[in-house]
């Protein structure tokens, strides 16, 4: 069984270089893929992985690279 597949919010933490308070803030708003298991937080690294691709912005029409 892969061992690093589910994430403390300290292992993620670092994983996104992103703070302990805003995870959890993230974690309870249901922003950010997450597991509660009693009275602490799970992150499954490859749902991570896909939500991260999906915060990626939408290029605007005027942005596109080689179009003029």
């Amino acid at each position: 069984m892969d061992q690093d597949k589910w994430l403390t919010i300290d292992e993620l933490a670092d994983y996104l270089k992103v703070g302990r308070t805003k995870l959890y803030r993230m974690a309870q708003e249901g922003v950010i893929p997450a597991s509660k298991v009693g009275n602490q937080w799970r992150f499954d690294r490859e749902e991570i992985d896909e939500w991260m691709k999906l915060q990626r912005p939408a290029a605007t029409k005027g942005n596109k690279i080689g179009h003029s």
